[in-house]
């Protein structure tokens, strides 16, 4: 694998972990990299500080595949640095049709996960239950706001790393279910280095505790570790479904109101619907998109 491919690997993954609803991990599946970068991650050990303490700095960057999180991470970065704006900007002024292109991206990515499971059972086919009965109820769930301060930011970096790295979980709706979402973005956007530095800190602990856990699974339990994510996928889809009827309402950094809670609706429920063909058209552009990813990458 080139250092251009794993760059390119991580701008997918930065432009997917921005939108509340697709997940950076999706993308580190289908593009083939997931196993390598959950290794890289436990590689962060006892070893590692071993060989740091004796000087050898060459080995501890070998030991972590460092060359690889490097390039990996300033994918991911480039990412997130020009496309917040972009994004946030779309979300705002076309929040329909953009919904309707990652309804289209995350279906396929279900469906591609669902491959990856197989000879299924009763008990991987109750993990897939479970894992869509999980996203369902996460994505339908009200917000519950942190207080304002660093301590609340480092514990949403801190979950919502969690959920980048699971394929179907997006650490960005964790953000907004914490009410912290408006507060990353902004500072993201603002380059506030401080709020952001709190947060990296957390998703690096979150990181370093959850990575180990989810290898350890996918090593005893790979099959129904797999089915309980292709589940986490299905259900995310209720988070990216376009047409949505809000419950509640929270104000937002910029002191704008927008959705805490919503429900989905069916698209003619919405009064003159003027986007119903170009959302049907972005979401099989979606789906072929990350066909065309899965065919070229996956595996690879």
């Amino acid at each position: 694998m080139t250092p251009m491919g794993v760059f390119l690997r991580g701008v997918l993954m930065g432009a997917a972990d921005i939108v509340p609803g697709v997940s950076g991990g999706t993308m580190a599946f289908i593009t083939g990299i997931y196993d390598r970068l959950l290794g890289s991650i436990r590689a962060f050990d006892l070893q590692f500080l071993r060989w740091l303490s004796r000087g050898n700095v060459r080995r501890a960057w070998e030991h972590v595949d460092g060359a690889f999180l490097l390039t990996l991470g300033a994918g991911i970065a480039t990412s997130i640095l020009s496309l917040a704006r972009v994004i946030a900007w779309l979300l705002d002024a076309y929040p329909v049709p953009l919904w309707a292109f990652f309804f289209g991206l995350i279906l396929a990515s279900a469906l591609v996960l669902l491959r990856q499971v197989p000879h299924w059972t009763a008990a991987r086919c109750a993990c897939l239950a479970a894992g869509l009965v999980i996203a369902a109820a996460i994505a339908l769930s009200p917000v519950v706001a942190l207080p304002a301060g660093f301590p609340a930011v480092f514990i949403a970096g801190f979950i919502a790393i969690c959920a980048m790295i699971l394929p179907g979980i997006s650490g960005s709706f964790i953000l907004i279910l914490l009410g912290m979402y408006a507060t990353v973005l902004h500072a993201v956007r603002n380059l506030e280095l401080s709020v952001m530095l709190v947060f990296a800190v957390g998703a690096a602990l979150g990181l370093m505790c959850f990575s180990r856990v989810l290898h350890w699974l996918l090593r005893r339990y790979h099959a129904a570790t797999m089915a309980l994510l292709t589940g986490f996928l299905f259900g995310s889809l209720l988070v990216v479904w376009p047409w949505k009827h809000p419950l509640d309402w929270v104000l937002g950094s910029d002191g704008v109101p927008r959705p805490a809670q919503q429900v989905p609706v069916l698209p003619w429920n919405f009064a003159n619907e003027p986007w119903l063909a170009t959302c049907l058209l972005l979401m099989i552009v979606g789906f072929a998109l990350v066909w065309l990813i899965e065919r070229r990458w996956g595996g690879r």
